[in-house]
C-alpha cells in the first residue's frame, strides 16, 4: 500500500487548493476572533477580577464593529474560495504522511535498532491524549485558549517526557513482589561502547524523585553534545538513555544522610549540566504555562514525578560506579523518608501509576482533537524532534466520502518510532448533531517493529478512532465500535501477506487507542460496556461491565477548574489525583439521576474514581501463536495540565518470544 505524503496527487491541485484557502482564510479567522472575544475563560475572567467592569465591555464594544466590518468585506473572496475548495476535496487524500528525513532534527530519540526477537523479548510502549486542538473559540467552551501556542507547548511537553532517560531500580529484596523479573529483561539495553550497563549503588527507597536534564531535550543544544551524542554506542533494541540503580535490602531499603550525598555527589560528578532548553514561550500568557523553575512537565523542568522515573525489580548484581552515565545529569533525592508509596492492589499482574510525565522510551502516541490544520503543522514539527514517523491532517472534507458535510477533519493523529507499513482511515457515516460537522472516524495502522533470523516481518496494528461525543446516543456509539471491528478486520486482512502455511510476517500486538465517549461505570452507558468489543480485546482498568479496577481514575477533568492553583502544573495535578477527595474536586464523575448537576455542590456524594472515557485496548487474538502479549504498566499522565480536558493514559506491553525469557 503506498502511503501518502501529499494531500493532492499533483502540485496543481496543492497549488489550487492553497489559493482557494487563502481566499478563505481571512474570513475564518476573523469569525473565530469575534466569536472568542465573547467566550472568555476562567483564567481570563480571573485576570480581569482587577479592571475597572467596564474596561472589557469597552474592548468589546470597539473591537466587535471592526471584526464585523472586515468579515463582511471578506465574504466575496470566501464564497469564491469555498467554490474552488469544495470540489478540490473529492480529490483529497484522507492522510498526510510525513516520515523525518533529517535525522539530525531528531533530538529526542536514539535511532532504533532493529529487533531480531532472538533471545529475549520486547516491550512496546504506547500513549494516547484528546489534546482539545479546536478552533480557539471552539476550545473556549471547553475552558481552553490560545490553540497554537497550546499545540506547541503540547509536542514540547510529550517529547520531554518521552526522550528522558528510563531509570531502573534493582532491589534485592525477596518480598519486593511489585513488577515481575520477565518484564525487565528486555528493557535493560547496553549503553556506551563496552556494552555495559550502567550502575549507581546505593541504599535507597523505591519512592524517589530524579533530577534530569537531558542533552537531547531541544533543538538548541551546542555542537560539543551533538557529537557526544553521535559517539555513544547504539542502543540494543531501541531502549536508549538507560541508568540502573542497584539497592540493596539491608536496613529495609533506607539510605543514610551520608549515604544520599554520597549518590547525590556521584550524580553531579557525572558531567556538566547541558544549556537549558531555549525557545519562544508564546503560550506565556497562561498560569500553567508559567511553570517554576523544577515543575516536573514544564518544558525547562528538571524534576521528574516521584516514580515515573523508577522501575523496581528483583534482582541481584556488581556494583560498577565508574560507568555512571557523563553525558546526563541525574540527581537523586529522598522524597519521603517516612512513608513508602505501595501498590494498594498486590493481586494486580502489572504496575500502574498516576504520573507526571510521559513514559520514557515511548514508541507509539495517538492523540485525538487534532482538528486545527495550523495547530497539527506546530504539534507535528515539534513532535518530529522525538518520532521519526507521524500521520496527520486525516480525514475528509466537504461531502466527499461520508453523508453529510464536514466542515473538520478527524482530528486524528499517529506518531510512531518505529517505520509505518500501512494506513487507512474511515469515516463514520451516522454522526449527529454538531458531530457530524467532523469527519470522525477511525485510522488503522500496520507498522515494522523488527524481522527474525529467518528474515521474517515482525509487525503490529494500532487502531486511532474518537466516537460520537453527544451524550444519550448509546446507540450510535455501538453502531460506530461495530463498524470499527469490521473495518479493522478488513484492514488487516488486505494488509497480510502471511499464509497459516507460510507466514511472511509475525503479529506481534493488535492495539486499539482512543476516546471512546463513554465510561465503564456511568448507568447510561450499560449498552456500550456491553459491546462484543470488550470479548476480543483486553481493558487493563477494567473488571466487568459497570465495574473498573480500584486504581482506575477518570480522565476527563472538569474544565472549570483546569486554573485553579492546586492543578495547573503536572506535578500538582498529579498530587490531587492521588487522593481521593481531591479527585472529587477535579474530575467529571459518572452520570446519575440522583445527582445534582453542580459537579463540586454535589462531592460529598460522588462515588467511584471519576469517567473514564479514554481507553487503550490490546488483544491476544491474531498474534502469533507461540509468543505472549503482556501488560507492563498502565499510566495516568498529568504532564498536559491546564493544556487540555483530559488526562492522557499509556499503556507498556511486553512480548514474549519464548526464547531463553527468564
Amino acid at each position: 500500500m503506498v502511503l501518502y505524503t501529499s494531500p493532492f496527487p499533483n502540485s496543481f491541485l496543492s497549488v489550487l487548493h492553497s489559493f482557494s484557502w487563502g481566499l478563505i482564510f481571512p474570513c475564518y479567522w476573523l469569525a473565530d476572533r469575534l466569536v472568542a472575544s465573547f467566550v472568555p475563560t476562567t483564567y481570563e475572567k480571573r485576570q480581569r477580577a482587577d479592571d475597572p467592569c467596564y474596561f472589557h465591555a469597552l474592548c468589546i464594544i470597539i473591537t466587535t464593529p471592526i471584526y464585523l466590518a472586515l468579515l463582511v468585506a471578506s465574504l466575496p473572496f470566501a464564497l469564491i474560495g469555498f467554490l474552488l475548495w469544495s470540489p478540490l476535496q473529492s480529490a483529497r487524500r484522507p492522510y498526510i504522511y510525513s516520515r523525518l528525513e533529517d535525522k539530525s532534527h531528531a533530538n529526542g530519540a536514539t535511532l532504533l535498532t532493529e529487533w531480531k526477537a532472538a533471545g529475549n523479548g520486547k516491550s512496546f510502549c504506547f500513549g494516547s491524549a484528546n489534546v482539545c486542538l479546536l478552533p480557539d473559540s471552539l476550545a473556549r467552551f471547553n475552558n481552553v485558549f490560545n490553540t497554537q501556542a497550546r499545540a506547541k507547548e503540547i509536542g514540547r511537553r510529550i517529547r520531554n517526557g518521552a526522550s528522558r532517560p528510563q531509570i531502573k531500580i534493582y532491589i534485592d529484596s525477596p518480598t519486593n513482589t511489585s513488577i515481575s523479573a520477565a518484564s525487565f529483561s528486555s528493557l535493560v539495553s547496553p549503553q556506551g561502547g563496552d556494552n555495559t550497563n550502567r550502575t549507581v549503588n546505593a541504599g535507597i527507597k523505591r519512592t524517589t524523585s530524579m533530577e534530569y536534564k537531558g542533552d537531547n531535550s531541544g533543538s538548541n543544544n551546542s555542537e560539543d553534545s551533538r557529537e557526544d551524542k553521535g559517539g555513544a554506542g547504539e542502543p540494543n533494541g531501541g531502549e536508549e538513555n538507560t541508568c540502573i540503580v542497584r539497592i540493596n535490602g539491608e536496613d529495609n531499603g533506607h539510605m543514610s544522610d551520608t549515604e544520599t550525598d554520597a549518590v547525590n555527589g556521584q550524580a553531579h560528578a557525572s558531567g556538566p549540566a547541558e544549556p537549558s532548553l531555549e525557545g519562544d514561550m508564546e503560550i506565556s500568557k497562561t498560569p500553567n504555562h508559567k511553570q517554576k523553575e523544577g515543575d516536573s512537565g514544564s518544558l525547562d523542568s528538571y524534576s521528574a514525578s516521584r516514580e515515573s522515573l523508577v522501575k523496581v525489580r528483583v534482582g541481584d548484581g556488581t556494583v560498577d560506579q565508574s560507568t555512571v552515565n557523563n553525558k546526563l545529569l541525574y540527581k537523586a533525592s529522598i522524597m519521603k523518608k517516612t512513608s513508602v508509596r505501595k501498590k494498594k492492589h498486590t493481586d494486580e499482574t502489572f504496575d500502574h501509576e498516576i504520573s507526571a510525565f510521559f513514559p520514557a522510551n515511548l514508541d507509539f502516541l495517538c492523540l485525538q482533537e487534532v482538528f486545527d490544520k495550523r495547530a497539527a503543522e506546530k504539534l507535528k514539527e515539534q513532535l518530529h524532534h522525538y518520532f521519526e514517523y507521524i500521520v496527520y491532517d486525516v480525514g475528509v472534507y466537504s461531502c466527499h466520502g461520508c453523508c453529510s458535510f464536514k466542515f473538520v477533519n478527524s482530528g486524528l493523529l499517529f506518531a510512531s518510532r518505529y517505520p509505518v507499513m500501512d494506513a487507512a482511515y474511515h469515516c463514520y457515516p451516522n454522526g449527529r448533531g454538531t458531530d457530524s460537522l467532523a469527519s470522525k472516524g477511525a485510522l488503522f495502522l500496520k507498522v515494522q517493529v523488527g524481522s527474525t533470523p529467518q528474515d521474517q516481518r515482525i509487525v503490529g496494528y494500532i487502531s486511532c478512532t474518537h466516537l460520537q461525543a453527544i451524550a444519550g446516543d448509546t446507540t450510535v456509539r455501538c453502531e460506530q465500535l461495530d463498524m470499527l471491528q469490521d473495518w479493522l478486520s478488513e484492514f488487516r486482512k488486505s494488509t497480510s501477506s502471511s499464509s497459516t502455511a507460510n507466514p511472511e510476517e509475525l503479529v506481534a500486538f493488535d492495539v486499539i487507542c482512543g476516546d471512546l465517549n463513554f465510561d465503564n461505570c456511568s448507568s447510561e452507558d450499560k449498552l456500550e460496556q456491553q459491546h462484543s468489543l470488550f470479548t476480543h480485546y483486553k481493558d487493563p482498568c477494567r473488571i466487568g461491565p459497570g465495574e473498573d479496577k480500584p486504581w482506575a481514575i477518570g480522565t476527563l477533568l472538569d474544565p472549570e477548574g483546569l486554573y485553579d492553583e492546586e492543578v495547573c502544573t503536572p506535578d500538582n495535578l498529579q498530587k490531587v489525583l492521588e487522593s481521593e477527595e481531591g479527585r472529587k474536586g477535579y474530575l467529571v464523575y459518572p452520570t446519575s439521576k440522583n445527582h445534582s448537576s453542580s459537579q463540586k455542590g454535589r462531592k460529598a456524594s460522588l462515588k467511584g474514581n471519576g469517567r473514564r472515557i479514554d481507553y487503550m485496548l490490546y488483544t491476544e487474538e491474531g498474534l502469533y501463536l507461540e509468543w505472549k502479549v503482556e501488560v507492563e504498566e498502565f499510566s495516568f499522565i498529568t504532564q498536559l495540565a491546564g493544556l487540555t480536558d483530559h488526562l492522557p493514559v499509556a499503556m507498556r506491553l511486553t512480548v514474549s518470544t519464548g526464547e531463553d525469557d527468564p
